[in-house]
Order: structure tokens, then C-alpha cells, then sequence
């Protein structure tokens, strides 16, 4: 029997939970990338770079978000991010979603 490699399981599940958080942290206002990386490592939730801009892009493409460009005098254009009507949406549902699973699993671990 293969013994399960507790790591690879929180990894797991940080990667289920990271457009939740993403959602969460871009919905209390525009968000540039390195922001919403800080705020992600702020709560225990490694990211880097090279996973979120995927995500980015897909919420994007799906209308969940939306950006606009602001010129930089330190380097090139930013990218902020907002949630947008369909991203309010689908925020409120994952929040219904996400608090009955919390209350699921605290149970399982107080038994």
C-alpha cells in the first residue's frame, strides 16, 4: 500500500482552494498581480507568479474578471484586476458553497 505524501495532499489543496482566495482578496478592490501574491503569502497560501497568471487569464476569459492597464513610472504598464457582475456571482456562490464544506470538516475533525 503506497504511503499518501502529506505535502503533495496541502498542495492539493491550496491549488482548489486559490480561486476562491484570488476572488476574495481581488473583490475588496482593483489588484495588481504582486499585490494579490503578497495578500495570498500573507495567509499561508504560496503562489507563485508562474501559477497565478493562468488563473488570471482564465477568470478573465470567463468573465469573472476584469482589468484595466495604468501606465508605470517605474517600468512598464500594470495590469489591475476587478470582480466583475458575473464575478460577484460566482464569489457569493463558492462563499454558500465554502460554508457548509467548513462546517463539514470541522466536525470530521472534532470526531
Amino acid at each position: 500500500m503506497k504511503e499518501i505524501n502529506s505535502e503533495n495532499v496541502r498542495a492539493q489543496m491550496r491549488k482548489g482552494l486559490l480561486e476562491f482566495a484570488t476572488l476574495l482578496i481581488i473583490a475588496r478592490g482593483e489588484a495588481y498581480t504582486s499585490d494579490i501574491i503578497e495578500e495570498l503569502k500573507k495567509s499561508d497560501l504560496l503562489v507563485v507568479e508562474g501559477t497565478l497568471y493562468p488563473l488570471l487569464s482564465r477568470l478573465r476569459t470567463a468573465g469573472i474578471l476584469e482589468h484595466r492597464w495604468e501606465e508605470s513610472k517605474s517600468g512598464p504598464p500594470r495590469k489591475y484586476y476587478s470582480v466583475s457582475k458575473k464575478g460577484e456571482q460566482t464569489l457569493q456562490a463558492l462563499t454558500e458553497s465554502w460554508k457548509p464544506l467548513q462546517t463539514s470538516i470541522q466536525k470530521l475533525i472534532k470526531e
